[in-house]
C-alpha cells in the first residue's frame, strides 16, 4: 500500500500523464518541433482547471491569459491548460474553440496569443474518428495550448518549411500505426 503522502493528486496525475505525452509523442515523434526548446527551458506552465461547466472553464482560460501576458516569457513562454472534468465530448469541446478565441478577441489579446487544441477523441475533419492522423492532437484529457504569437513567429522563421510539418507528421504516424502509438504507452 502507497502511503498518502506519496499518493498523486488528481491534478497531479493529470499534469504527469500530459508531460509523459508531451515528451514521448509531441518531442519524442517531433510531432512539434518546437516543443523541445521550451521544455528542456522549464518554460511550460502546467494548469489544471477544476471546471466543471463550459462557462467555469472560459474563467480559468481568461485568468490563464491575463497570468501568460504577465509572466516574462523566458519564465513561462506558454501554457497548457489541461480540464479532465469538461467538455470531454470532442464536438462540444470543438465548439468551445470559438468562445476561446472570442475571448482572445475580447480581450485585445489577438495578435499576442493563439490556442491550440488537443482532446483525446480529436478528430479533424474529413478523417475517421479512428484515423491515425488523428493523433497528432491527442492528449490525455482535452487542454487548451496558449501560445504566445511572438515565440510562434520566432520558431517559424527558424524553420525551413514550416507547413511540412503537419504533412511528415502524418507521415510519422502512419508509419507508426495504432500499435506503435500503443507501445509509447499513451493509448
Amino acid at each position: 500500500m502507497v502511503p498518502d503522502e506519496f499518493r498523486l493528486s488528481s491534478d497531479d496525475a493529470a499534469i504527469t500523464a500530459t508531460q509523459i505525452w508531451l515528451e514521448r509523442a509531441v518531442i519524442g515523434l517531433n510531432l512539434c518541433p518546437f516543443a523541445k526548446q521550451v521544455h528542456v527551458k522549464n518554460q511550460i506552465r502546467y494548469v489544471v482547471s477544476e471546471a466543471q461547466t463550459p462557462e467555469a472553464l472560459l474563467a480559468d482560460f481568461g485568468a490563464e491569459l491575463q497570468t501568460l501576458m504577465a509572466a516574462d516569457p523566458a519564465a513561462i513562454d506558454t501554457t497548457l491548460l489541461i480540464h479532465p472534468q469538461v467538455l470531454g465530448n470532442f464536438l462540444d469541446y470543438n465548439a468551445f474553440l470559438g468562445l476561446a478565441e472570442a475571448l482572445v478577441d475580447s480581450l485585445e489579446m489577438a495578435g499576442e496569443f493563439q490556442v491550440a487544441s488537443f482532446h483525446p477523441q480529436y478528430q479533424f475533419a474529413g478523417a475517421g474518428p479512428d484515423d491515425i492522423e488523428n493523433y497528432t492532437n491527442r492528449s490525455p484529457y482535452p487542454t487548451l495550448h496558449l501560445l504566445r504569437e511572438a515565440s510562434i513567429t520566432r520558431a517559424v522563421a527558424a524553420f525551413p518549411d514550416p507547413a511540412l510539418i503537419y504533412h511528415k507528421n502524418i507521415e510519422t504516424l502512419r508509419r507508426l500505426g495504432h500499435t506503435g502509438w500503443q507501445r509509447l504507452g499513451l493509448a
